[in-house]
């Protein structure tokens, strides 16, 4: 079905609206769905009232949108069986660390954050579950961008590379260097790259002969940066546990994220 407005499909102005609360922010007015989305206020505001009577968008007291909780079930139901096969190692390497450890999957040109577990240390927070942040800036997203095609890292890398902070790697030809290097040596680390304050470790997951598809990693506080790869003995033997739990389904770890169409392969 189709819009008389400029052509667009219903379908795609409802994942517009969608779209507008995971880049612009948790909650939203009417006026800035519709800014964002450049659609006519009216036509936001009927699309708008038909998702809050199914359930996928909620208004709090002062009028202001967010998304409802039918449509956040939805979503958890989507990862369920990776997160419930990773997660008993996930946590045992929270155990023995004692640090933020996490779980990442490559969904286009970002890192899509499957899983974590948040120590109490005073760590700044630079995603959540179901967060994305640049391949580029992150350890899990170096791991994920080092192990992918040729073709893949070349492609990216003659994109723009977004600099969250002042530390963050976005030279090209030293970037590419750097993901060479990653893919020889097994891990990625990134010092206070996409947050001041914090720096991070990841080892590949892999889910089938010869592709990666998948990384784990630990987040510590920036002043403890230095002592990053005593962690790997710990993090390579979770990542070995997490291969040898996933290789019990018939699926790969992104076909069990999206429920049988694998993410890790488009470019978004």
């Amino acid at each position: 079905m189709r819009t008389n407005e400029a052509g667009r499909t219903v379908t795609s102005r409802v994942l517009a609206i969608l779209e507008a609360f995971e880049a612009h922010g948790p909650m939203l007015t009417l006026s800035q769905v519709a800014e964002h989305t450049q659609m006519p206020v009216s036509t936001a505001h009927r699309l708008m009232a038909e998702l809050e009577e199914w359930g996928a968008l909620a208004r709090d007291d002062n009028g202001r949108y967010h998304v409802g909780l039918r449509l956040w079930g939805l979503a958890q139901s989507g990862g369920v069986r990776l997160r419930d096969s990773a997660r008993p190692f996930l946590q045992d390497l929270f155990s023995l660390t004692q640090e933020t450890a996490h779980l990442a999957i490559r969904e286009g040109s970002e890192a899509l954050y499957v899983d974590r577990i948040y120590s109490s240390k005073r760590v700044p927070r630079a995603s959540r579950i179901g967060g994305r942040l640049p391949l580029h800036a992150t350890a899990v997203g170096k791991v994920l961008l080092a192990y992918e095609a040729p073709w893949f890292r070349d492609a990216y890398l003659h994109e723009h590379l977004e600099a969250p902070t002042k530390r963050t790697h976005v030279n090209p030809e030293a970037l590419a260097r750097e993901l060479t290097q990653i893919a020889d040596q097994g891990f990625a680390i990134a010092h206070e790259e996409v947050r001041v304050g914090a720096c991070s470790i990841a080892v590949p997951v892999r889910g089938r002969p010869d592709a990666t598809e998948a990384a784990i990693g630990l987040v510590l506080p920036a002043p403890q940066s230095s002592n990053l790869t005593r962690h790997l003995p710990v993090l390579t033997g979770t990542a070995t546990r997490i291969e040898a739990a996933i290789a019990r389904y018939p699926f790969t770890m992104t076909s069990q994220l999206t429920g049988g169409a694998t993410t890790s392969t488009g470019w978004r």
